[in-house]
């Protein structure tokens, strides 16, 4: 009988240990959580800054300049570019083309001409220059490029009109896009503000763009329209 009494006690006492233990480990997890969540979201930046609230913006120079400058105006317009050719590629991965890797690259290389644009070299240190400074590769890229697909596609000799399929239309989208960013970039370099090499790159892959076009028309087999006067 006396048995039958202790083993109840110590189980009793196992019990009540087992259960303090379990919960000084549970407030020190849920302490630890919500330490890590606090210091989780201290290091997480905030998409708005407001820093543009009242029509100002700020190069990588730390130049505050109005936002409708000429810089801001061909950032936006070469990042609109780089839009224009991920939707290109999205219709041009759907129809299972092998080029889409060299508008990956573009895409990277656009982000690259932003960068020279944003560092307006009146106003640059030899360390921002040094970290922004745009080098002529890309361009033989293009070329090279360009005359692979050249290779493969009949002679123009008509003005043909934006057409040949989804893929090629947002080619051709992208290519008037390009032209855009290539006239608001060409006052800046003239200016001495941006790189030369990034207007040279932006004509030539306008030229790209409209090759590359007709190249995914032929390849999907598709009709361009011919230009002709309206009679």
């Amino acid at each position: 009988m006396a048995t039958f009494v202790r083993k109840p006690s110590i189980l009793c006492y196992v019990l009540r240990s087992v259960r303090q233990i379990s919960e000084r480990q549970t407030k020190q997890t849920s302490f630890l959580s919500r330490s890590y969540a606090t210091e989780r979201d201290n290091r997480v930046p905030k998409i708005y800054t407001k820093t543009g609230d009242k029509g100002y913006s700020s190069t990588f120079t730390g130049e505050r300049r109005p936002k409708e400058d000429h810089i801001f105006e061909a950032l936006g317009n070469t990042d609109e570019l780089s839009s224009a050719i991920g939707l290109a590629r999205e219709f041009c991965l759907e129809k299972g083309h092998t080029f889409t890797d060299q508008l990956d690259k573009i895409q990277c290389v656009l982000q690259d001409v932003g960068s020279n644009i944003a560092t307006p070299q009146s106003s640059a240190r030899e360390s921002h220059l040094t970290r922004t400074k745009f080098t002529g590769t890309p361009i033989t890229d293009l070329e090279s490029w360009i005359d692979t697909f050249t290779e493969e596609l009949p002679p123009l000799t008509n003005f043909i009109l934006p057409s040949g399929g989804k893929s090629s239309a947002a080619l051709h989208i992208a290519r008037t896009v390009c032209r855009r960013a290539e006239r608001s970039v060409a006052p800046i370099v003239r200016s001495g503000e941006a790189d030369p090499d990034i207007a040279r790159y932006l004509n030539r892959l306008s030229d790209y763009l409209f090759t590359l076009a007709r190249y995914a028309a032929l390849k999907e087999n598709n009709k361009e329209i011919i230009y002709k006067r309206p009679e």
